[in-house]
């Protein structure tokens, strides 16, 4: 039934009624607010009521030795992110985008030993959806299951790590880790581990360049992303136009990063 086809009974209707006491009772409530002595804030000037440089800023992370990974771990993960990300004739590899750099400096930090995770159990099987549920931090994740996964290889590949393997086999070895299928001794499967290693190889090859992955924004540039950039004001009501300034990392235009 239209409005104009509703009977004027000479009452006001449900909808009229429910919203005046709604509004009603919204400005008793400030009418109660303001008695109390409630005073908003107004601040004037330049000043902040808080100090600056009181949060951590995050760190730019440069290409150099590794701070988590052993040589031989190192070795093993650049191999592994070079064939999740393949270098083509859109971007470079998952290793020259130094996402192996931005896992190694993510594992030597908070993340590696969630520090900020409830860690005291129970400890459980959970559901697929759950995520994870071992007490096993990302840290030991990666130290136990690329050993497993050494071992693994060298067991049945006639002796050859993943290293010595062909792209084939590499890519065949990794599609069975996805499958839970690859069969790893130790706490970590094969699973788990490709998990976390595809993971956080997507975080690397989009983050910010300023955490050591992404390097000269290479993966922005790729889908067009502007980045950090502080205003766009001066392109909001450019429609249909493309947007051609270069992308900004925290750590500024990105400069740094082709020195690595």
């Amino acid at each position: 039934m239209n409005p104009s086809e509703r009977p004027n009974t000479g009452q006001p209707s449900v909808f009229h009624t429910s919203r005046r006491r709604f509004l009603a009772t919204t400005a008793m409530g400030l009418v109660a607010l303001t008695a109390s002595g409630a005073r908003a804030k107004i601040l004037f000037g330049t000043g902040l009521p808080w100090d600056s440089g009181s949060i951590e800023p995050p760190r730019q992370v440069l290409p150099g030795p590794w701070t988590f990974f052993t040589p031989r771990e190192g070795e093993l993960v650049e191999a592994i992110v070079e064939r999740l990300i393949p270098a083509d004739d859109l971007s470079v590899s998952g290793k020259d985008a130094g996402c192996a750099v931005f896992i190694d400096r993510q594992l030597s930090g908070h993340y590696g030993t969630s520090d900020r995770l409830y860690m005291k159990g129970p400890f459980q099987p959970g559901l697929p959806t759950q995520g994870d549920q071992t007490d096993l931090t990302p840290a030991m994740t990666y130290r136990q299951g690329l050993k497993a996964l050494d071992d693994h290889c060298r067991r049945t590949m006639d002796g050859k790590s993943f290293t010595d393997l062909s792209p084939d086999q590499k890519d065949k070895l990794l599609t069975a880790m996805e499958a839970g299928e690859a069969k790893f001794d130790g706490p970590v499967g094969s699973g788990s581990l490709f998990s976390l290693l595809l993971q956080n190889t997507m975080e690397g090859f989009f983050a910010d360049p300023i955490h050591g992955g992404n390097r000269d924004m290479v993966s922005w540039k790729m889908i067009g992303f502007p980045g950090t950039r502080y205003d766009y004001r001066d392109h909001v009501l450019k429609h249909n136009q493309k947007y051609t300034l270069p992308p900004v990392s925290i750590g500024g235009r990105g400069d740094w990063a082709r020195k690595g």
